[in-house]
């Protein structure tokens, strides 16, 4: 099949009849209701034996509840302007808040409990979920009341829940007109972006100008939805005792700011690296100095190669089985089964992401797929997710399942590594070279360098609100351009209305879980440095790459990468992966001469 595919979505319920659906969200509320009626209450007097039966029958609860609530809210992924998908994300965000309430008090009693008796937490007995109680004991300081919780869950669903929907519906419904080839067409959001890479500089400048322009007459509504996400988070900092707006991610992410901390400051020292990239991408494209509407171009003279859905397909495949077979394997299953959605259309959340699917051991992918080298990407990316989704929810329970995301990056990212191996092996040229060299570097660029950026704008948004500075859309804007300039510096020109970035990013409004940015830098360096480790060592790696993926979160990231030999508070560690990009910057050096 040559078209891009669209997911079954059947295969997660055992009726796809809406009202079926519907009640089985009900029996979900119903399910919690009577759990919390056997534990209310009790946890405080469980011995190891009880406390290992009372963890496995909640694992057991949700795992159960899984599929009709994924399908409901895919389903509204993939469209949300029909009325059906409307109806069901509706039901299973009403339905998700009332079994949050009643299981609100699991938490907190857990926590109670572990306080009291931390032994508990190396008891033989409960080996399986040592580290998942390692982490309760930390959130311990900051756990509210069992009503206060309750009504947290209440207020956010019509408050922060609500205004980052908004955000995401308003940007998959908009169109924008442009022009191309002397036709007039109005595009959405997920095929306009498509001409961010078109060879034709003038159509990527229009499709930037246009976007952004038109993002910008909204900006009553993007800084609306962002200033109460951010002063929302303050308060619940606040209230639970945070000491920093950053410090919930930390524990969200299993990490320690010490290593973050380490992070940043590699980045800071390396802008240099990036803005060489950048200007030499200038130099080979006869520019004085890139717009930014040339960050994601072609290469001139790079073949304007095309991908159907096949051929997508075979690229990715081969680039995964030249690495572990099991991955083929599961790669393969992704496509047969119907597991992406890749058909671009109105309504369809922008961007891209892989749902882990945990009781049927697999996942599902979302992606727009408009044939060029940058979807190919995105598809290696995305599959990475579901590998280490297959290896994980073969390993651990549902409480262990899911990595931070610190960690979980790490698949996905070494896939686009994996992809660049294949596309440089199938490559003629070092025109063709370069511009497979220009997408590894472009899409790194951007991950650790412009996301570091976006680490420091979110800091300065907390910071602004605390001085008491009012957030609308422009104070937005330039606290977003002064941190945006801090990596760029001078080695690129900006459209006016680019200002007008942060407007898109869903990251930025997703509620209670602020902080996305850090984790895709961590990643980045993380495992450009597990890929020189890979090329040293060969077969010998393999074993040890699915071993780390395998963990999900019973280890932290700092203990998975002393598994590797890594070291996560140490800068020497970070400016190994800064050193592996820039062995791919030398080598587009060397491809380009004197191009």
């Amino acid at each position: 099949m040559d078209e891009p595919i669209t997911w079954d979505l059947s295969q997660l319920v055992t009726d796809t009849n809406t009202n079926a659906i519907v009640a089985s969200l009900e029996k979900l509320v119903e399910d919690t209701r009577q759990f919390r009626e056997r534990y209310q209450g009790k946890i405080s007097g469980l011995d190891p034996q009880g406390l290992l039966r009372f963890l496995g029958e909640r694992d057991a609860l949700y795992v159960r509840h899984e599929g009709n609530a994924m399908f409901c809210q895919l389903a509204y992924s993939a469209d949300s302007t029909d009325p059906v998908s409307k109806r069901l994300n509706d039901a299973v965000r009403n339905a998700g808040t009332r079994a949050g309430q009643e299981m609100a008090f699991s938490d907190i009693e857990l926590g109670e409990l572990i306080k009291g008796r931390p032994q508990l937490v190396d008891d033989p007995v409960l080996t399986e979920y040592h580290h998942y109680l390692e982490k309760v004991l930390a959130r311990v300081p900051h756990l509210l009341s069992e009503a206060e919780e309750r009504l947290v869950i209440t207020k956010d669903q019509n408050g922060v829940d609500a205004w980052s929907q908004l955000q995401q519906d308003w940007l998959s419904t908009r169109m924008f007109r442009i022009e191309v080839d002397g036709s007039v067409k109005d595009l959405a959001y997920g095929e306009i972006i498509s001409f961010y890479s078109d060879p034709d500089r003038r159509k990527r400048r229009d499709a930037n100008s246009t976007v952004y322009t038109e993002l910008g007459k909204d900006e009553i509504l993007w800084a609306s939805a962002l200033r109460s996400i951010c002063s929302d988070h303050l308060h619940m900092c606040e209230w639970r005792k945070y000491g920093d707006p950053v410090h919930p991610s930390l524990l969200d992410n299993d990490v320690e700011e010490a290593a973050i901390e380490a992070l940043m400051s590699v980045m800071r020292k390396n802008v240099m690296v990036y803005r060489r990239y950048l200007k030499l991408k200038a130099r080979l494209m006869g520019l004085e100095k890139l717009g930014n509407w040339d960050i994601s171009s072609p290469l001139p003279n790079a073949p304007d190669k095309r991908y159907d859905w096949g051929s997508a397909r075979r690229t990715v495949t081969a680039a995964y089985s030249a690495f572990d077979e099991q991955y083929t394997v599961w790669v393969g299953e992704m496509y047969d089964r119907r597991h992406i959605d890749a058909q671009p259309r109105k309504g369809k959340a922008s961007g891209a992401f892989c749902s882990y699917w945990y009781s049927g051991k697999s996942a599902y992918v979302l992606q727009t797929f408009n044939g060029r080298r940058s979807d190919v990407y995105t598809q290696a990316h995305e599959l990475g997710h579901a590998i280490h989704g297959y290896l994980a929810s073969r390993a651990q329970n549902l409480s262990n399942f899911s990595a931070g995301s610190c960690i979980a990056e790490t698949s996905s990212i070494f896939g686009e590594l994996l992809l660049t191996d294949q596309l440089l092996k199938e490559s003629t040229s070092d025109v063709e070279r370069l511009a497979v060299l220009d997408t590894v570097w472009e899409e790194f660029g951007m991950a650790a360098f412009q996301v570091s950026a976006r680490y420091h704008f979110e800091k300065s948004l907390y910071d602004a609100i605390k001085n008491g500075t009012f957030l609308d859309g422009e104070t937005v804007a330039a606290l977003w351009t002064k941190a945006r300039d801090d990596v760029y510096g001078d080695a690129v020109e900006w459209l006016p209305e680019m200002k007008w970035e942060w407007t898109m990013k869903m990251h930025y409004y997703i509620p209670n879980y602020r902080f996305y940015n850090y984790p895709y830098v961590f990643a980045q360096l993380f495992v450009f440095a597990l890929y020189r480790v890979y090329k040293e060592q060969g077969r010998e790696f393999v074993p040890k790459m699915k071993a780390l993926l395998a963990s999900g979160s019973s280890r932290s990231p700092a203990q998975l990468a002393e598994s590797q030999g890594f070291d996560i508070t140490s800068e020497e560690f970070w400016q190994k992966g800064i050193d592996q990009a820039e062995e791919f910057l030398q080598m587009m050096e060397r491809f380009a001469g004197d191009r």
